[in-house]
């Protein structure tokens, strides 16, 4: 009676296995299907995005939980939006050339004018006006090919975050540094994705492969120099029947990513909102915005 209660046991344990093993086949069938037709192309794009935007110490968490779900959402509709605004000054505006756009930009109600403060949308609307073909062309390059891979691993709410703090700081620290000359172009968000993708690299040089690590630096440098030699251009090189646009966004928009965004993107498999660092960096940044409001309202020659 024993050996065959023993062996009915038995069966059960073994129709359970077979049960389960059932189960957890057809699970990863349909998490394959949810992935696509070829899940092993999509984790390879993962672990090719992990090995740049990632030190090696959490790669395996963002690959064991990685998914396109939902997609980079924030970068896409903001370069959309971007490209829009610029094609409807280009082409339904009169200009002269679509090289260096003026007149039109000029009278948006989108771009940040310093006799127009009051119209407070104007610090961040800004963002969506471009001075010009290598203007619109370098700011969407830089945001696509580093915004997206950062919102697949940091999803849209942190890139959002980052990249907004790089647009307001950059239009308010204009309004202080430059405070008589008008801001067009996304440089401050794109600055920001730049300033805190850089401080990771640097900060965890040896574990984000340091020969890719040092192409890296070397290819964010030189984005940085031509976009700067564009934006200097812009201010103090603008041709007589033109109208010079400020370019402290640029600088603003990088302390921005180096502060705010470095922490962001350092917290990947932590809770945001209980690193120390995070609260210090948004204290800093909180108190430079009230400074320049203050500075807005009663200290600028603008007034």
């Amino acid at each position: 009676m024993a050996a065959a209660h023993n062996l009915e046991m038995e069966e059960d344990v073994n129709l359970n296995r077979d049960r389960e093993m059932k189960e957890m086949l057809q699970e990863e069938k349909l998490r394959a299907d949810r992935a696509g037709k070829d899940p092993f192309r999509l984790k390879k794009v993962h672990r090719i995005v992990s090995k740049w935007m990632l030190p090696e110490p959490v790669r395996r968490t963002y690959l064991e939980r990685a998914n396109c779900l939902p997609p980079p959402v924030f970068i896409i509709s903001i370069s959309i939006a971007e490209l829009a605004v610029f094609i409807y000054y280009a082409v339904w505006k009169p200009q002269k050339q679509w090289i260096t756009l003026d007149s039109g930009i000029l009278e948006s109600p989108f771009i940040y004018s310093p006799e127009k403060r009051e119209e407070a949308w104007r610090f961040i609307s800004y963002m969506l006006v471009h001075a010009g073909v290598q203007h619109i062309l370098g700011n969407l390059v830089m945001q696509l090919v580093l915004g997206i891979p950062l919102e697949m691993v940091h999803k849209g709410l942190r890139v959002g975050l980052v990249y907004l703090a790089g647009v307001i700081a950059g239009s308010l620290a204009s309004s202080i540094f430059d405070p008589l000359k008008s801001l067009v172009g996304a440089s401050g968000g794109v600055y920001a994705l730049m300033g805190g993708y850089f401080m990771n690299v640097l900060v965890n040089f040896r574990e984000m492969i340091p020969a890719f690590g040092i192409i890296r630096l070397l290819i964010i440098i030189l984005i940085i120099v031509s976009d700067m030699g564009f934006a200097l251009y812009r201010r103090f090189f603008v041709p007589a029947n033109g109208s010079p646009v400020s370019f402290a966004a640029h600088i603003a928009g990088g302390f921005a990513g180096m502060s705010i965004g470095y922490t962001v993107f350092s917290c990947f498999d932590k809770a945001l909102l209980k690193d120390p660092r995070f609260w210090i960096a948004i204290a800093a940044y909180l108190a430079c915005v009230l400074f320049a409001v203050f500075f807005n309202i009663f200290l600028s020659p603008a007034n």
